[in-house]
C-alpha cells in the first residue's frame, strides 16, 4: 500500500520531459525576443551613423557624396529592421509558448515596418531638402 502511494506521487518521466521541453521552448522565445531587440538597436545605430555622417561631413565636395554615404547607412538600418522582423516572425511561427505570454508576430512587423518607413522618410529628407537653397534664400 505504501508502494502504491509512492507510485502515485512520483511524476511520470514522460511528463517531466514534456515540461522541460516546454520550458526550453519558452527560453527560446525569450532569446528570440532579445535577438530581435538587438537587431533593432543595430538598425537604429546604422540610421544614427548615417545622420551623424551627413551632419558632420555635410560640406563634402562634391556635395552629394555625404548624402550618398548617409543614405547607405540609413538604408542598411531599414534593411536590418526588415530582416529582424522577418526572422522573428518565422521563429515565432515555429515556437509555442507554454508558461509565458509572448509578443505577437504583428507587433514585430509593426515595429520593423515603422523603422523602414522612418528610414525612407529620412532618405527622402536628405535628398529633397536642399540646405544650400534654404541658406541662400535666408
Amino acid at each position: 500500500m505504501a508502494d502504491d502511494q509512492d507510485q502515485d506521487e512520483k511524476p511520470d518521466s514522460n511528463d517531466l520531459a514534456q515540461e522541460r521541453t516546454g520550458l526550453a521552448e519558452d527560453r527560446n522565445i525569450m532569446a528570440m525576443e532579445r535577438t530581435f531587440a538587438g537587431w533593432i538597436r543595430t538598425a537604429f545605430a546604422a540610421i544614427g551613423i548615417g545622420l551623424a555622417f551627413k551632419a558632420v561631413f555635410g560640406t563634402f565636395d562634391p556635395p552629394w557624396l555625404a548624402r550618398a554615404i548617409a543614405t547607405m547607412f540609413i538604408a542598411a538600418g531599414g534593411a536590418l529592421a526588415y530582416l529582424a522582423q522577418r526572422r522573428a516572425c518565422d521563429t515565432m511561427g515555429r515556437l509555442r509558448a507554454h508558461q509565458m505570454h509572448r509578443a505577437s508576430s504583428f507587433n514585430f512587423r509593426v515595429l520593423g515596418f515603422a523603422v523602414i518607413v522612418g528610414s525612407c522618410a529620412l532618405i527622402a529628407g536628405l535628398w529633397i531638402l536642399n540646405d544650400d537653397l534654404i541658406a541662400a534664400a535666408g
